[in-house]
């Protein structure tokens, strides 16, 4: 970034370094989610059903309403995830307590043993690769996550 002696950054300059950054960031996360993706076998539950199943693990049973809610999605698409999750026996479907025309959807043990596997093979290969960084590479990676972790919630 450009800065004149005295003066604040140039409006345009700003604009244009933080264009290039999320551009840069776009295409970074892009390529490791794909070839983190593409690590797991054919057939394998999808990011949008492995993210359903990790806020079901972590938050308890909701609705797919608040869940298409939480996931920023259709509720058509909510419902095709959730199809295909309880096909898989990962979820189950019960009737809500209070609203018998409601379902509640609960992650099943099957569904925590699949996310806990997924989640070893990840961490492995991520693993695997940081022990190849310096400890000051790991660092900063470490040091951003904070950062990341907000730009996420904030999309």
């Amino acid at each position: 970034m450009k800065v004149d002696k005295g003066t604040s950054p140039d409006r345009h300059a700003v604009a244009e370094d933080t264009t290039r950054l999320a551009s840069a960031l776009r295409l970074a996360v892009g390529r490791m989610t794909r070839r983190l993706r593409q690590a797991h076998a054919v057939g394998d539950v999808s990011l949008s059903g492995v993210s359903v199943l990790a806020r079901l693990a972590a938050d308890g049973p909701g609705s797919p309403g608040s869940l298409a809610d939480l996931e920023r999605v259709r509720p058509q698409a909510m419902a095709s995830t959730l199809a295909v999750l309880e096909q898989r026996g990962l979820v189950r479907r019960t009737p809500d307590a209070t609203d018998g025309r409601r379902a509640v959807v609960a992650i099943t043990e099957e569904g925590r043993t699949m996310l806990a596997e997924r989640h070893s093979e990840s961490v492995h290969r991520l693993s695997a690769v940081l022990e190849e960084f310096t400890a000051q590479e790991r660092e900063t990676l470490a040091a951003a996550l904070p950062l990341l972790d907000r730009l996420a919630a904030r999309l």
